[in-house]
């Protein structure tokens, strides 16, 4: 499996609790990772007036965030969103895995993806082991998304601060290896709709319908198909404790928002950035992980 890397990366990240919103490895590839992320600045701080932000600087000085160069990003993704603000000259993809493989074809100079997927999916040990990351463009959060108004993000709000507090939620993340990416969660009790409740409707017809795309380490297919991943295992809790059966469905990320409000899904599950669009268009959840978007490129 290749989570250790994740882990190792994940350690690279100096985040805290900012809400701005998607085989074994050896022991030398990790130590490796953690080299470099040690030195590489990865602080994404910017001053009050809007100047220039640490990672800018640092870009600068490295040459890694080069607008001559075409960076692969997924449809809709905050990678996407952080290319357009930096004047990247961008190849829109389906998903995070296609801007690797962009990357990887040679049609891409670079791609921008998640820190937590580069971790699952780059370097010695993984898919794609003639990769790296090297700057990290923004920092953020993920959180899941329901239906505008949805007293849903009520319900796993409360299953996340019940799991954290019993430290089951810590024990998943570890198997995938992003707990130290983990946000504290704090107590939160659920509060039902009067009316029009999300929570009884997903009740009455017996599934939790989860939106999400293959994107490792938070939702993806095991050897026998299965989605497995830390967004998948905690949506399995939230559907056992809410009595139902939770269903998986890849959707077109760019679509989510259209997704739930016509009800084809329930939730976005699926390592979702808490952006301004996200949280002014959905009911969003507590965040419970930290991110961030970063270049990828080959080693050589």
């Amino acid at each position: 499996m290749k989570k250790r890397l994740a882990f190792m990366l994940v350690l690279s990240m100096a985040v805290g609790t900012v809400l701005t919103g998607c085989g074994g490895v050896s022991g030398d590839a990790a130590q490796t990772a953690a080299d470099t992320a040690e030195a590489e600045p990865s602080d994404a701080g910017s001053d009050a007036e809007g100047g220039e932000t640490d990672t800018d600087a640092a870009a600068e000085t490295e040459g890694a965030a080069d607008t001559n160069l075409v960076y692969a990003v997924e449809a809709g993704s905050a990678g996407e969103a952080a290319a357009q603000d930096k004047g990247f000259q961008t190849n829109v993809v389906a998903s995070q895995a296609d801007a690797l493989m962009e990357v990887a074809s040679g049609t891409s100079d670079a791609a921008i993806i998640d820190l937590l997927m580069a971790g699952a999916m780059i370097g010695e040990g993984t898919s794609y082991p003639n990769m790296k990351y090297t700057d990290e463009l923004t920092t953020e959060e993920y959180g899941v998304g329901c239906r505008k108004g949805s007293d849903l993000a009520s319900y796993i709000n409360s299953v996340f601060a019940e799991s954290y507090a019993d430290g089951s939620m810590k024990e998943t993340a570890a198997t995938y290896g992003v707990q130290e990416a983990l946000v504290e969660q704090p107590a939160s009790d659920f509060t039902a709709s009067e009316t029009d409740s999300d929570v009884a409707y997903i009740q009455e017809k017996g599934t939790l319908i989860v939106g999400i795309t293959d994107f490792a380490p938070m939702d993806y297919k095991d050897e026998s198909g299965e989605w497995i991943g830390f967004d998948a295992d905690m949506a399995r809790v939230v559907a056992e404790k809410l009595g139902v059966e939770a269903q998986f469905v890849e959707i077109d990320w760019d679509n989510k928002i259209m997704e739930l409000e016509s009800k084809t899904i329930d939730v976005v599950w699926n390592g979702m950035t808490l952006t301004t669009e996200t949280t002014s268009a959905m009911e969003c959840t507590n965040p419970y992980c930290n991110n961030a978007q970063v270049i990828v490129v080959p080693a050589e």
